[in-house]
């Protein structure tokens, strides 16, 4: 082992103001070591510079090739050997485990290492990860993901600029085209007039419109220029080459809907302020997209030359999984890595889950002692045939350990002491638990079982053309009003979630007047599904297909459900890929506004996108979900190359952000402002934190909590104004602030003691009776009025 020092995270952790340099170690490949001060601000590249300057006055120097045949590699915090192909990051950035570089020959293709390493910085996670699970889904999944995301790319290149506009920067438009201060009279409306400031691009003159609110963004253009040509003498140009966007924000306005729709104009008209919009032409966005073209072109057609030509499949003989009736079993061999007190016996308990719901029988072993590696090889059989197992059927163990039983003297008291595990045993069982592999391998608890070889060949889950071989309708009947009245009953209890026997078979009786009449109950059609039963599933299979039979007749599939009740959907008691794919459809109709406000429950390339990479990077750490959420960043990152720069500028942003946060908690009130503003000022965090894309506006933001705010205030005010008359009038004297009791929304009440509750009865007796007697009232003081002539 080399001399060094170890513990390098806090070393790069310290900020110098006067940065006075480290002094790292380069390892050349011609067998040179040189040793030099680097500053924590050099890049990669400058320090690759410096290397070749100090290397020339070294032995071997003209074995060395050109600089960019080389690539610095180092030992990162995980403990990977790393190769730093973004050569434009900062050495502080890399912290590498230790203050050495080796420099070695490139080997394969650059631009895929590059983009495979900008993706393992960005999303958190190596994609040598992957590779290392040495999962046929996993490698698959990564295979299929990246040939459509690529595709698709491809395809969005090749649109029109106007089309790709729709793709790239879709417009955040209003629910309802009324202005904000509209009333219901038409004509008002129609007349309603705003005034726009319009420049154009690459010039300082700007020009001050009066548009009407009804109509479309091709109206102000034409205006616009209109105006230009009047007052620069200059060619007319033709409306449709410009678009229009907001100043300062990569937000445009441009379609066929009227101008009060458009987001920015709503909250512009609302506000009282005047919308301040820019004129582009249209070869300023085909730049835009040209540039996004450079990026993927390069990538996508370095990698279609080095990736070799598909294997062809070669046929083999396969089985339909419904045709083996026999009972589905396994084969428990041992355990390993097993923690248990002495004097205890060890129980394996097997159950088949479907979601949450249990097929059949939970299984148990027999009872062995404790030892780090039980033996029980033991065959397990199910009450369940193979041909009756659903696709998305899920095994699941639970070890415990029981107490041995001893003899004890008779006359002994038993303790009534509540137990510290469930009585059921079957509770202990974990359907909704994670299936990716533990991360602590060398300490968890493990069993080894055997899946028996039932054929030679390999089992398919049969298709749905197979699916469509039985029997149509199952079991249709007759109804009856009574059925059709307990069904409504049912239906309209939005409280149901646990049904009875009788309940269960009305229901599956009933299921196509469900589809027809109740459509938005599916979910709770799919719980009283009995899933441990061939037919059963395929006749709710067919409810999500159209299909014609020989006989002629149509079976219509479910009808699309609203997004709230799609959703439901996705819940891991709904695991069929039939019910998935019919909620994907479902959500496939929403808009990219409707679907920017699921994205948290789901979890465009800058609207939607960076919400939905950010929704899963922030949960990338935890390792239930860990695979699942890398392999869809991934996904992500390949079909939007262009987009991992933006990412990434992001990414600097926030780890710089991180490591200030934890500065000011670590040092103390005085020191730390100082400090703090010395940190800023640093090169590294100046560049991290300029010229940063932000998807939020502050400013809407900020206005959102200080309207609640002034909200919450005058609706304080008023009430309180309110209790101080309401008070005087019923003559209590106690009113002081603790009696107010104050909401968040502002809104108050007043705590009353017994007095004052016996006050406000009699104020509710005497204000009864005094209006019931207002009409005498009011002839009173008309009377009064005639008698002094109506004057004062």
């Amino acid at each position: 082992m080399p001399p060094g020092k170890y513990g390098m995270q806090e070393e790069w952790e310290k900020e110098e103001a006067g940065d006075q340099g480290i002094m790292m170690d380069f390892l050349l490949p011609t067998g040179i070591f040189l040793k030099f001060p680097v500053s924590r601000n050099d890049t990669i590249k400058t320090i690759k510079k410096m290397v070749w300057k100090n290397a020339k006055n070294e032995a071997l120097f003209l074995a060395l090739g050109d600089p960019d045949a080389y690539v610095f590699t180092c030992i990162n915090q995980s403990a990977q050997r790393e190769e730093l192909e973004e050569e434009s990051r900062r050495i502080s950035d890399v912290r590498p485990f230790m203050y050495v570089l080796r420099l070695v020959a490139r080997e394969g293709d650059r631009v895929e290492k590059l983009t495979n390493a900008q993706i393992s910085l960005l999303i958190g996670k190596g994609l040598h990860e992957f590779e290392a699970q040495k999962n046929h889904e996993v490698n698959e999944f990564r295979t299929k993901m990246r040939a459509f995301c690529e595709e698709k790319a491809m395809e969005r290149q090749l649109l029109p600029w106007r089309q790709w506009m729709e793709y790239s920067f879709p417009c955040d438009l209003e629910p309802c085209c009324c202005p904000p201060d509209g009333g219901n009279n038409k004509k008002t409306k129609n007349t309603k007039k705003i005034f726009v400031n319009i420049k154009f691009e690459g010039s300082d003159e700007s020009f001050m419109l009066q548009q009407d609110l009804q109509d479309l963004p091709l109206s102000l253009m034409r205006s616009a220029l209109k105006k230009k040509a009047t007052v620069f003498r200059s060619v007319r140009q033709e409306p449709e080459d410009y678009t229009l966007q907001v100043n300062g924000r990569w937000d445009f306005i441009y379609g066929d809907s009227p101008l009060s729709q458009y987001k920015y104009i709503f909250n512009c008209q609302r506000n009282g302020q005047n919308p301040q919009l820019t004129m582009v032409h249209h070869s300023t966005i085909t730049k835009y997209q040209e540039e996004q073209g450079r990026m993927c072109n390069q990538v996508f057609k370095n990698r279609s030359l080095s990736r070799p030509p598909p294997l062809p499949l070669k046929k083999q003989n396969t089985s339909s999984l419904w045709s083996i009736s026999e009972p589905f079993h396994i084969q428990l061999l041992q355990g390993s890595r097993v923690n248990a007190d002495e004097g205890m016996k060890l129980v394996v308990q097997a159950g088949l889950f479907h979601g949450s719901e249990l097929l059949c029988k939970v299984v148990t072993s027999t009872e062995v002692p404790v030892s780090s590696e039980p033996i029980w090889d033991q065959k397990l059989e199910f009450d369940i045939n193979v041909s009756d197992l659903p696709r998305m059927s899920r095994l699941c163990f639970a070890l415990y350990a029981v107490i041995e039983k001893t003899k004890k003297p008779r006359g002994t008291k038993k303790k009534n002491k509540k137990a510290d595990f469930p009585d059921d045993k079957s509770d202990l069982l974990n359907p909704m638990g994670t299936v990716e592999k533990n991360p602590n391998v060398e300490s968890a608890a493990g069993l080894l079982i055997r899946f028996p070889n039932i054929r030679p060949h390999p089992l398919y889950y049969p298709p749905l053309d197979k699916v469509t071989d039985l029997e149509k309708n199952g079991d249709a009947s007759t109804v009856s009003k009574d059925e059709l009245s307990k069904l409504k009953e049912i239906m309209d209890n939005k409280n149901y979630t646990e049904f009875f026997e009788d309940e269960k078979e009305l229901l599956w009786k009933l299921r196509y007047e469900v589809r027809d009449h109740y459509p938005e109950s599916l979910s709770k059609l799919l719980l009283i599904t009995k899933w441990n039963k061939r037919e059963d599933v395929v006749q709710t299979i067919k409810l999500f297909y159209s299909m014609l039979f020989s006989d002629g007749n149509l079976l219509r599939n479910w009808p699309d459900l609203p997004a709230i009740h799609a959703l439901e959907l996705l819940d891991y008691s709904f695991p069929d890929p039939a019910v998935r794919s019919f909620t994907i459809r479902c959500l496939n109709k929403l808009s990219d506004r409707e679907l920017l406000q699921y994205l948290i429950q789901l979890v465009q390339v800058l609207k939607i996108g960076h919400f939905l990479f950010w929704h899963l990077r922030s949960e990338i750490h935890v390792s239930s979900v860990g695979l699942r959420f890398g392999l869809i960043l991934e996904a992500y990152c390949r079909g939007n190359i262009h987009h991992i720069k933006l990412l990434t500028k992001q990414n600097e942003a926030l780890s710089k952000m991180k490591t200030l946060s934890d500065f000011v908690k670590s040092g103390s009130q005085k020191m730390t402002v100082e400090d703090l503003k010395l940190c800023i000022k640093q090169e590294s965090y100046i560049e991290a934190l300029s010229d940063l894309l932000s998807p939020l506006n502050p400013s809407i933001i900020l206005t959102e909590i200080w309207d609640k705010l002034e909200q919450a205030i005058e609706e304080f005010t008023l009430s309180c104004a309110g209790y101080c008359v309401a008070t005087y009038v019923l003559g209590i004297g106690d009113r002081h602030n603790d009696n107010i009791m104050i909401r968040e929304t502002g809104q108050d009440s007043l705590a009353l003691g017994k007095s004052e509750e016996e006050a406000l009865k009699n104020f509710k007796v005497k204000f009864n009776e005094a209006l019931r007697e207002s009409w005498k009232t009011k002839v009173n003081w008309m009377m009064h009025s005639l008698a002094k002539d109506n004057r004062p």
